[in-house]
């Protein structure tokens, strides 16, 4: 597997490549037309054409000024610039658009460039919604000239977009009887549906440290020859998921009830229904289940 895994998972910027320009140096067009990224409960608002989607363009869709008060600037789309705003759950639409899920798990339809957009805006609208005051001292803060930080005009204290770091493992146990998979599932996924163990990194842990970690505390077993395989952006709210593939190395399975419903091991070539292919545990599920073909 030598191909960057982030070129072809949802929701990471490379998806867009060159197209997209982020709008870091603050500021933006004198006038607010362009692109609408308009979010509404994890969903954005697109119009069909034709079976397709496509994002309102232009000025603010009429009947949306009371809902939008300060459009925000996210960057440049093949020379458009793209706006987002965050809409109340019971803002109407007006005729000719719709809602699309922007969650994986919820069945979303739109295509990946679109997701990864979405992504963003989300990510940015989070980040507007929980850094208008300074953390240290209360202050209402600033935008810093040529970054997404924000600056506190009192005590000078600066701080940065928040990304939670959570890693996430596929443990294989390779033997002379055929290969199998360490899945777990959560009591409030779909009927049948298995994943992957993930968790979030600790202040002062290692990656590999909290592979090991959430491994054991969750389903009770030890691994070994962690190795690192890709990572997605995960914006529900701010997250990077970091995937990793680890060996069994010893231990019964013990479930942590409190945070799974069940974990079990599968042969690595019947694995039982799977993420879909918009997130990265789809991803490891598809392409490290069976490691003699890795």
């Amino acid at each position: 597997m030598t191909t960057p895994l982030s070129v072809y998972l949802p929701f990471n910027r490379e998806v867009l490549g060159a197209d997209f320009e982020p709008a870091k140096r603050g500021g933006g067009p004198p006038e607010a037309r362009g692109l609408w990224l308009l979010v509404q409960d994890q969903q954005l608002v697109v119009a069909s054409d034709g079976g397709a989607f496509r994002l309102p363009e232009g000025a603010l869709p009429s009947g949306l000024e009371p809902a939008v008060k300060e459009p925000f600037w996210l960057g440049t789309l093949r020379g458009a610039p793209c706006f987002t705003a965050e809409l109340p759950k019971d803002a109407p639409l007006p005729e000719g658009l719709k809602l699309e899920t922007l969650l994986p798990m919820r069945g979303t339809k739109l295509p990946d460039d679109m997701l990864s957009l979405g992504g963003m805006a989300m990510q940015a609208l989070w980040w507007q919604n929980t850094s208008g005051f300074c953390p240290r001292c209360g202050e209402p803060t600033t935008r810093i000239e040529g970054e997404w930080g924000k600056r506190c005009p009192r005590c000078r204290y600066e701080h940065y977009p928040h990304l939670h770091p959570a890693v996430i493992i596929m443990v294989r146990d390779i033997g002379d009887d055929g290969d199998r998979v360490l899945l777990a599932r959560k009591a409030e996924w779909a009927p049948g549906r298995y994943a992957l163990v993930a968790g979030f990194v600790d202040n002062g842990e290692s990656l590999e440290g909290c592979v090991a970690r959430e491994v054991k505390e969750e389903v009770g077993v030890d691994v070994k020859d962690v190795h690192y395989v890709g990572s997605q952006n995960w914006p529900f709210p701010s997250q990077i998921m970091l995937g990793f593939v680890a060996t069994y190395a010893g231990g019964e399975i013990r479930v942590d009830h409190s945070e799974l419903e069940d974990a079990r091991w599968f042969p690595g070539d019947a694995l039982p229904n799977r993420p879909s292919r918009h997130s990265i545990a789809g991803y490891i599920m598809q392409h490290y289940a069976n490691p003699r073909r890795t």
